[in-house]
């Protein structure tokens, strides 16, 4: 199993690179989609797809078989309180949807990171990366290794975005379709393009270690969102 840590890399401000994927997809399929993107992770869906914890499990461990992490987005914003349950399943890591409240964030820290740093609970025979590991020594480690994501996808987010960049948080992501409903709703605002929010929270966090990931959708929109301050792909 890979020890690469992706968490430093994206922290470091490399350019990192996912794919968007079903749980339901076969192995041979999963393996030529990594291999021929070069990608670095793969993102699984709860938010607005089918799931359900076994299928999850199911899906980790075939990542796992191919060394490649999974970021899993959870099914509601509410929902932070579960995260430490979503990780007991496999993923490397979170991704929170509708993201606007500083409290948000601070209970998904709080769900994510095991004590001093947090206060997710112990156990999970599926937990990524667990076996042979003593109890310090993983909670340690995964402190270090696990990537929590918070998605900003309205106005009121974005003009946030520093706020929600909290220690602990590894990269904020754009959610563009819902983010272009709530421009919708503020004609008057200074910021009236999805790009323009981008390049506005992309400077908002220069020098934080909290990076900015965009649903690019395809690599030849790579470089038009690198240039933005853009580090983290999902394609």
């Amino acid at each position: 199993m890979s020890e690469t840590n992706l968490k430093q890399r994206i922290r470091d401000g490399e350019h990192v690179f996912g794919a968007s994927v079903s749980m339901t997809i076969d192995r041979d399929s999963l393996a030529e989609r990594v291999e021929k993107g070069g990608y670095d992770f793969v993102a699984v869906d709860s938010q607005h797809s089918a799931y359900n914890e076994d299928s999850l499990v199911a899906f980790c461990n075939l990542a796992d078989e191919l060394d490649i992490p999974v970021n899993f987005r959870i099914k509601h914003t509410r929902n932070a309180y579960l995260i430490g349950n979503y990780l007991d399943l496999g993923p490397s890591g979170i991704e929170v949807p509708q993201v606007e409240l500083e409290e948000t964030v601070d209970e998904a820290v709080a769900s994510f990171y095991y004590p001093q740093q947090g206060i997710r609970s112990w156990g999970g025979g599926a937990r990524k990366n667990s076996e042979g590991r003593e109890r310090l020594e993983y909670a340690d480690w995964w402190n270090n290794y696990g990537m929590l994501w918070m998605q900003i996808e309205s106005i009121e987010a974005v003009t946030h975005a520093r706020r929600l960049a909290k220690a602990g948080v590894d990269c904020l992501s754009f959610g563009p379709t819902d983010l272009t409903f709530s421009m919708e709703g503020h004609l008057n605002h200074a910021l009236q393009t999805v790009d323009a929010c981008v390049q506005y929270v992309a400077k908002e966090l220069e020098g934080s270690p909290t990076a900015v990931c965009f649903r690019n959708g395809n690599p030849s929109t790579r470089e038009k969102y690198a240039e933005m301050g853009v580090t983290v792909f999902l394609e």
